[in-house]
């Protein structure tokens, strides 16, 4: 297969494997190679996996399904199914009591495509499903009957239906609802067979009441907010999945870029280009999604109607992360234990290709602008046989130690980025 169709889960030859061991085995054994563990890593069985200086990885759990969301309360680590092979309604809520050190615990089954968890007031959680997010009690002795819907009327359909979430200091949502497109082509049934987007309009997709690729900020209420009509926080956004809040209120994100620019011009390297991209998120601004891409660079199918001039009139990236290498999670460490971290955003870079699977720290300042280069801090992912699998990081939470863990949907484990070295 192509290079070029790695990325989107649902292009993937890794997800079309998925599906199928999906539909023929149960969630709980979803693991297709398992990772060779050698000594501790603090008190962890430790993980060869390559780190940065004074740090290690222990395995936390394995056999968690297609594991995507992570949050904290206390001791108890919650963390997502996405239930494999995107099959609606087959997602899990899993607890693991006393810092991983106890078995999983399913809370939830049934869930459609369960994707982001995050700490909500009164020792509740916050989750994303297909179309809303909800919030619920992980303790209630019933926790189905506690869900209660905080969002909806968010998108179901195409490419990027699962909504990504942060919480602000004030309490308030901001919220991804990511593009139904690639580049806003009119989908045909088979590869090669897309229409290209009408460059003389705006991108459907991107304007009525719902547009789509837009951050929105919404506070919620004692009533669900239906997000009808609610005016975009930021928009141009292909898929702002990757999404923090810093102290401030001043929101982050990393940006997945779109996929086979040389389908539409083959002068152009879909290996090269477009990058990823972090932003320093503006209230109001557009950043070009689906007409320009970088630095302000019209894309092919719109450089009819939109010139570099127009380009430049979009709101400019903050910082060109590497091509395809597919943001999913962010974690500011402004303080804490892990050395050489301090003062950096950590970022999982979900991409198969050799730009992503791996996590990265990038030096911020208070307002997130990037003050260094990025760095890897875990790598060498690439699959060794009865050693490490080929893994796919997605999200990051901090424990009360200053601890990071992370979970890695390609063999369905939660880890542990700790300080030490690995112990024999």
């Amino acid at each position: 297969m192509p290079a070029r169709h790695i990325r989107d889960g649902r292009k993937v030859l890794g997800a079309g494997l998925l599906a199928l061991l999906a539909a023929a085995t149960p969630a709980d054994a979803r693991v297709h190679v398992g990772y060779t563990t050698q000594g501790t890593c603090d008190g962890y069985p430790a993980v060869n996996l390559a780190t940065a200086p004074g740090l290690c990885v222990g395995l936390v759990a394995s056999q968690l399904g297609f594991v995507r969301g992570l949050a904290v309360l206390g001791s108890d680590l919650y963390v997502v199914d996405l239930g494999g092979g995107w099959r609606h309604n087959h997602g899990r809520l899993l607890r693991l009591r006393n810092l991983g050190k106890a078995p999983p615990e399913v809370l939830l089954t049934g869930l459609d495509e369960p994707h982001a968890l995050a700490p909500a007031p009164d020792g509740r959680l916050y989750m994303s499903v297909l179309g809303r997010i909800v919030s619920l009690d992980p303790n209630a002795a019933d926790v189905a009957a506690s869900l209660r819907d905080v969002v909806v009327g968010l998108p179901k359909t195409g490419l990027h239906p699962l909504p990504a979430l942060a919480v602000a200091p004030d309490g308030s949502l901001f919220v991804n609802v990511g593009s139904a497109t690639d580049h806003c082509e009119s989908p045909g049934g088979k590869k090669g067979q897309d229409t290209p987007p009408d460059a003389g309009v705006a991108c459907p997709e991107t304007v009525g009441a719902v547009p789509r690729g837009v951050i929105l900020h919404v506070t919620p209420g004692a009533a669900p907010v239906d997000i009808t009509g609610v005016r975009p926080y930021a928009r141009g956004l292909r898929n702002a999945v990757a999404l923090a809040v810093l102290p401030g209120d001043q929101v982050i994100t990393a940006t997945n870029a779109r996929d086979n620019i040389s389908d539409a011009d083959p002068a152009l390297d879909d290996e090269a280009v477009p990058h990823d991209l972090y932003l320093v998120v503006k209230e109001g601004a557009d950043y070009g999604w689906p007409y320009c891409y970088d630095d302000g660079v019209p894309s092919p199918e719109y450089r009819s109607h939109y010139t570099v001039a127009d380009c430049k009139a979009k709101q400019a990236p903050t910082l060109l992360l590497p091509p395809h290498a597919a943001p999913l999670g962010l974690l500011p460490y402004a303080e804490g234990p892990l050395p050489g971290l301090a003062g950096t955003l950590l970022i999982t870079l979900h991409g198969y290709r050799d730009t992503g699977h791996r996590v990265v720290a990038l030096p911020i300042d208070a307002r997130g602008h990037p003050t260094g280069a990025i760095r890897d801090i875990i790598s060498g992912w690439e699959a060794v046989t009865g050693d490490h699998p080929q893994g796919t990081p997605v999200s990051l939470a901090r424990l009360p130690d200053g601890s990071v863990l992370v979970t890695e949907d390609h063999n369905g484990t939660l880890l542990r980025l700790a300080k030490g070295a690995r112990a024999p």
